[in-house]
């Protein structure tokens, strides 16, 4: 029941809560003893009519209102707070009136001997236990502000099944929305009724939509695969609905969420990519029982590397991080997830970074460490092309650094977490993540010990700087939804199984390995933003669509941004014992050139030599082709260069 307040009732409902505990209960007895006194009157007349026993004894009506006050008062009902009164208010009402009852009719039998009190106290106690539980309920409503209830969205069930059943029962008579029907593929559920709702075919669900005034799809799928769940979500994306998920099976069973607790659908359901069940093998050998470091343990590629490797039992794990903030975060998750899993492992978190050559070695040496996962690094495009020196530290001689700590400390293997933007490279980001798996490769050679390996894959969802969150948050807050440009792709895994592959890759690794792992499907960045907008139920506004919801603006391509990301230099790869795991062999630096290139580039940024680094990346990776000039930023502001129209400064390739 909703009671709407008009400013005079507003303001008389905050002068009323704002009295004294004690007014409020003098104001509570006052009533009472009228509204007491008018049920015995009332009882009275309804069983003896006007020759009744009060109009003897006038003073019969204030005696038993009295009386039923003073018990009201001994069992505690001017304690409660009205506000927040809730099922006890009709245990404390029936038990008042009934005391009541039996003192009233013990007063009628006292006055009256000939009077039969038994039918009037049925009549008292009905009005009586009414009055004290009604009256209580309405100044409930009247005192309690209650916050402006969302408006109730008809919605369609998506799936007639069990999961679909126990939805549709969950949601009835509660919550914001209300189902309306349901759909499922199934033909011989059509026509029939799942909790009194009628099931159809989804070829129907464009005239639902229209005739029943639907706001929302909640999908009941919780054990389909992705494939299908991604033929699913591009047939609802033509509809102006919002769609939204119950959670999967695997968590309703293992009781981390309830069938009701309903969400928008995940992005990984857009990809329609099915994960590959692990090799556990693959997944135990370089880890279980083993002495691990990450190295950027608090990235987003790293936490879960950290989180999957902990689960596998290792002997001990160095969380290697340089962000305090981060490496708080993932030592505190990691500690709740050894308590909850009952786990025997030892975890070390250490703060540090890869700059730090003998920081690094002392680790690796004290600890034992046996597996290396190298996953400090900077990797966002715009940041490192107007970072240049502190893109080639972090990237180049961090993975230097780790690498002949690793070497020196007889680490089995030692895995680098590289990138797509490295094959063919046009930032400076990708050209450093390109020479640092050019120093694993040049490295290998120099060890019997350590088996050098690097596994290279595109965009990860979810991860830092990801367009989906991007895409998310923009829409929530209205748009426009920015896209760079409109025939930009990328490849896109989740999170969970780009860590799980690293893994199995590690352990394939012969040495020199550069492992590429499936990616899929590349993915239009311009369709993920239409699809996102549709699923949350808006509508994209272009000249098409003036009234649409939300924009998307084409904010043209950011320096040294590619259109497309590749996954392989040239066209040699090969198989592993894992289908998604692909092994490519490339041609990189001799130990000799790279020493020589390295050396050079330390020179130069020691002096802060801009161009003379740039020539350095240039020649020592053949395939970097930059699309910009110089873009750090305390290089424009020397020269004199706005950093929207950055000086273009061309260096002619090395003759090969």
């Amino acid at each position: 029941m909703n009671v709407t307040k008009t400013p005079a009732l507003e303001s008389a409902r905050d002068f009323l809560v704002g009295l004294s505990r004690p007014t409020k209960s003098l104001i509570a007895v006052i009533t009472d003893l009228l509204g007491i006194g008018t049920c015995v009157a009332f009882a009275c007349w309804l069983v003896q009519g006007r020759a009744s026993a009060w109009t003897a004894d006038p003073m019969l009506i204030p005696a038993i209102a009295i009386v039923s006050i003073l018990i009201a008062w001994k069992l505690g009902l001017y304690r409660a707070v009205v506000r927040y009164i809730g099922f006890d208010l009709i245990v404390a009402g029936g038990t008042t009136a009934s005391f009541a009852t039996v003192a009233g009719a013990a007063l009628i039998y006292v006055i009256d001997p000939v009077a039969l009190p038994i039918r009037w106290a049925f009549a008292f106690w009905a009005f009586a236990a009414i009055y004290i539980c009604s009256s209580r309920f309405f100044a409930r409503l009247f005192l309690v502000r209650r916050p402006k209830r969302r408006p109730i969205q008809s919605v369609i069930i998506y799936g007639a099944g069990e999961a679909g059943a126990q939805l549709a029962a969950s949601l009835q008579g509660a919550g914001d929305y209300v189902p309306v029907a349901m759909v499922d593929d199934d033909s011989s559920l059509h026509g029939k009724k799942v909790k009194g709702l009628m099931i159809y075919s989804p070829a129907t669900i464009g005239s639902l939509v229209s005739q029943k005034d639907i706001k929302g799809v909640l999908l009941a799928l919780p054990s389909a695969s992705r494939r299908r769940r991604r033929q699913v979500l591009e047939r609802l994306s033509e509809f102006p609905v919002r769609v939204q998920t119950m959670p999967d099976f695997k968590d309703i069973v293992s009781g981390k969420a309830s069938v009701d607790e309903i969400k928008d659908v995940d992005v990984k359901d857009l990809l329609g990519r099915d994960p590959v069940p692990p090799n556990t093998e693959l997944l135990c050998a370089s880890v279980t029982r083993k002495n691990v470091m990450v190295t950027g343990a608090g990235g987003s590629i790293g936490s879960e590397l950290c989180r999957q490797i902990l689960k596998l039992n290792p002997k001990r794990l160095i969380c290697f991080e340089m962000s305090e903030a981060a490496l708080y975060s993932i030592d505190r998750e990691l500690r709740q997830l050894l308590a909850t899993k009952e786990l025997d492992c030892e975890l070390v978190p250490l703060l540090g970074s890869a700059h730090h050559e003998k920081r690094i070695q002392e680790a690796l040496h004290v600890f034992d460490i046996e597996t290396v996962y190298h996953a400090a690094a900077y990797k966002h495009v715009p940041i490192v092309e107007h970072n240049l020196f502190e893109g080639i530290h972090n990237n180049v001689f961090g993975t230097l650094h780790t690498a002949r700590a690793a070497i020196d400390a007889g680490v089995e293997r030692f895995v680098l977490i590289s990138t797509d933007k490295a094959v063919n490279p046009t930032s400076v980001m990708g050209a450093t993540k390109r020479l640092s798996e050019q120093v694993l490769q040049a490295y290998n050679g120099r060890t019997e010990k350590t088996r050098f390996c690097m596994v290279r894959f595109g965009n990860v969802l979810e991860s830092s700087g990801s367009v989906v969150p991007l895409f998310r948050e923009q829409i929530r807050n209205g748009g426009p939804v920015t896209v760079t440009h409109r025939d930009i792709i990328r490849y896109f895994m989740t999170i969970p199984e780009a860590a799980q592959l690293v893994i199995q890759a590690a352990s394939m690794a012969r040495g020199g390995d550069v492992f590429v792992l499936d990616m899929g499907k590349p993915v239009r960045i311009e369709d993920l933003a239409h699809r996102m907008i549709s699923l949350m139920g808006l509508t994209v506004r272009d000249q098409e669509r003036p009234d649409g919801d939300i924009e998307i603006q084409y904010i043209g391509l950011r320096p040294a941004e590619k259109l497309y990301e590749e996954l392989l230099i040239g066209s040699n790869v090969s198989g592993t014992e894992h289908p998604r795991i692909m092994r490519a062999d490339e041609e990189y630096l001799s130990y000799e050139e790279l020493d020589a290139s390295l050396s050079d580039l330390k020179d130069a940024s020691v002096s802060l030599d801009y161009d003379r680094a740039r020539r350095i990346l240039l020649s020592a990776v053949k395939e970097y082709s930059p699309s910009n000039g110089i873009d750090d930023l305390v290089w424009l502001q020397k020269t004199g260069t706005d950093s929207d129209e950055p000086k273009i400064v061309e260096f002619p390739k090395p003759s090969q």
